[in-house]
């Protein structure tokens, strides 16, 4: 029996204690930049020497055959501000929730770890506990600019995120971008003000922006190559305290979404003459803040191939076209000193099943099983890929 067989099965002894973990951490999530607890809990259960990282992370490292170069399997540590409804023993009651599967993740690195510390692997792996995936500022980012990885001599980068709009057993291991890069942006038109009765001596932010927030659709319509996609949400909007008053001012808050990278510029560039068009043609001004989250995440092509015959070793069945207008951090770790793949795991694609964030999203405890084996798959891919670099 080789390694890899040997570490599967060391890997199946270990899920039940990573179930009843996973459970612990979902009862007791923390939010994001709060994570002390669950990473000295998950730290625990991998066991090792714990590195602190970007405040509240974590980095263990576990001894390979060859001392590198390294591998890094990541998972998430922070909660979401949820109100769960899920209605399980082991819900969270304490207006935090693990709604995004970061808890299957969690215990899907603690069983593949402990797990791998009854084999003789190849090359050394490093546990990532990072912070702050939900929010900025970025928990990747703050790790990648620190020079951990390059002091681990970690070379890739894996991470692996529960998918519901993926079939049951499905593992999408697609090469090239397959999350988008993220900007936050704030808009505030200022205008006059007064009696509802009378809208032809005002200048009426409302109405500006109401006008605004359809027009800035035209971005993904008319601005960009709709091969590749954008999307432009307006999530929030505040203005007015009464039906007869014309607020002086009206805000939005929202998010820009493009999957390449080159348009990046382009789309910014038109967000910005519309916002200011717009409120001109109305008779108001603007002010408007952009906040630059993420970037597109783009898997290596070659890390991404190898991982799709690893995968169906593994008993799954393998995507190669799965992309998502969601965005994460992880795109830090692709490109630059790392390079990096995103595997996706289905939970099952059926109509009306609660999406990622929802109150009500619970994956089942199999998941836990699903999102190891992808892991171990993507540390598979890394240490038999062709071009991975030999450092004997």
């Amino acid at each position: 029996m080789d390694f890899v067989e040997q570490w599967r099965a060391a890997l199946v002894e270990e899920l039940p204690a990573a179930v009843e973990l996973r459970h612990r951490l979902h009862a007791d999530p923390r939010g994001s930049g709060d994570e002390e607890d669950t990473a000295r809990i998950v730290a625990a259960a991998i066991g090792g020497d714990a590195e602190r990282v970007a405040s509240t992370g974590r980095l263990i490292e576990l001894p390979g055959e060859h001392p590198g170069p390294a591998v890094a399997l990541r998972a998430e540590l922070d909660a979401l501000p949820v109100d769960e409804r899920t209605g399980v023993p082991w819900a969270s009651k304490t207006g935090l929730m693990h709604a995004c599967g970061h808890d299957v993740h969690l215990a899907a690195l603690v069983a593949v770890c402990r797990a791998a510390r009854e084999v003789s692997t190849p090359r050394p792996l490093v546990a990532v506990l990072q912070p702050r995936e939900e929010t900025s500022p970025s928990g990747a980012l703050d790790l990648v600019e620190s020079g951990v990885l390059e002091e681990h001599a970690v070379d890739t980068v894996i991470g692996a995120h529960v998918q519901p709009r993926l079939p049951y057993g499905v593992v999408s291991a697609a090469p090239g971008p397959v999350n988008a890069s993220t900007d936050e942006f704030e808009i505030v038109l200022h205008g006059q003000g007064g009696h509802a009765g009378y809208p032809h001596l005002l200048r009426d932010p409302v109405l500006a922006l109401s006008q605004l927030v359809v027009s800035l659709q035209q971005i993904a319509s008319r601005r960009i190559d709709p091969v590749h996609g954008t999307v432009c949400t307006v999530g929030r909007i505040r203005a007015g305290t009464a039906a007869n008053v014309v607020p002086n001012s009206a805000s939005a808050f929202g998010s820009l979404r493009l999957m390449r990278a080159s348009d990046r510029d382009q789309a910014l560039e038109a967000l910005t003459d519309i916002v200011h068009a717009t409120a001109r043609a109305y008779g108001c001004t603007a002010d408007l803040r952009i906040s630059p989250c993420e970037p597109v995440l783009v898997n290596d092509p070659a890390l991404a191939a190898a991982a799709q015959t690893w995968l169906v070793r593994g008993g799954a069945d393998v995507d190669v076209d799965f992309r998502s207008f969601g965005a994460d951090d992880f795109a830090h770790y692709c490109g630059g000193g790392t390079r990096g793949l995103m595997l996706f795991v289905g939970l099952g694609e059926t109509a009306g099943a609660p999406s990622l964030h929802d109150e009500v999203f619970l994956p089942e405890d199999d998941a836990v099983g699903q999102v190891a084996n992808a892991l171990l798959a993507g540390y598979l891919a890394a240490v038999s890929d062709p071009e991975y670099p030999e450092r004997p």
